[in-house]
């Protein structure tokens, strides 16, 4: 999960609810400081267990450049309600809801982050690209997981006993919390994360919707490679972004598929697999620059 070095709202940034023909989402809301935009908005989805707060540090950076900015949580994630009912978390149906969130904002510009890039490509393939002006690809790979971190994910599901089917929801929620109590606040406060920033995120992972969870991270262990449909989409300028040292998705894997889609590809130093938040501005002069020159 990436986690926000400050959770401090600038003045240019609000919370905010996004109404859609699919429900609501919690999100942020960036305008520019002298209120005129003048270019293309934007759509950022996060990745598994991450939410809005991931952008933090980038979307003051970003609305700068003359644009309205939106991060957002999917459904089921953080302050977004959670799905009526395990369908909803499909690939299928969260790619809906980003179409849905696009249409509502009015965002040309769509970036999903690691699992999130999943959903994003989802969405774009399910509208053959629709009004979209370009779409961002950023730690995000061809296909499912693999590697490490596949066998974190294939661990937390065993933990869980939810390899196959769905625990009844009280012990599914009693063993996310002991995950976290037992896993992952003790490697946060190992890594020096500020005591609010664990505060925040606990409160962030216990608020995930634990049907949504697994069936995510089900999709993230399995999905399909549809860099083939998306290269077709000739219309749509695309950016592969990611970090030089991503333990995710392997640089290399991403270069490939980058390859593959005909895209920009931008590898962004002293990166992981969260550039908005271990380079914002390397990362946001990035996604302005490229922005900017769909628009032109």
């Amino acid at each position: 999960m990436s986690t926000p070095t400050s959770l401090d709202l600038p003045d240019e940034v609000r919370r905010t609810t996004i109404q859609t023909s699919r429900g609501a989402f919690a999100a942020l809301e960036a305008e520019p400081a002298s209120g005129v935009c003048e270019r293309e908005a934007a759509l950022l989805v996060p990745g598994y267990t991450g939410s809005k707060e991931d952008f933090l540090a980038v979307l003051v950076l970003l609305a700068d450049g003359g644009r309205r900015v939106f991060a957002i949580d999917m459904r089921g994630q953080f302050e977004t309600p959670a799905a009526p009912d395990d369908d909803g978390y499909s690939a299928s149906a969260l790619g809906s809801d980003v179409t849905a969130l696009l249409r509502a904002t009015g965002a040309r510009h769509l970036l999903g982050h690691s699992y999130g890039g999943l959903i994003a490509r989802e969405a774009v393939l399910a509208t053959a690209g629709g009004e979209l002006a370009s779409v961002t690809l950023m730690s995000t790979g061809p296909a499912a997981l693999t590697g490490p971190r596949a066998e974190e994910l294939r661990g937390m599901l065993e933990v869980l006993g939810a390899e196959d089917g769905l625990p009844a929801p009280t012990a599914l929620q009693a063993g996310i919390c002991d995950i976290w109590q037992s896993y992952l606040e003790p490697r946060a406060v190992a890594d020096g994360v500020p005591g609010p920033v664990v505060a925040f995120l606990a409160k962030r992972m216990l608020s995930n919707d634990p049907n949504g969870l697994v069936l995510m991270a089900r999709h993230l262990l399995t999905a399909q490679d549809r860099t083939a449909e998306l290269a077709r989409l000739r219309d749509l300028e695309i950016l592969v972004i990611y970090g030089e040292d991503d333990n995710s998705w392997s640089p290399d894997a991403q270069e490939a598929m980058a390859t593959r889609l005909g895209a920009r590809r931008v590898c962004i130093p002293g990166a992981v697999h969260s550039p908005a938040v271990e380079a914002p501005a390397t990362t946001a002069a990035t996604l302005t620059q490229f922005w900017n020159a769909t628009e032109t």
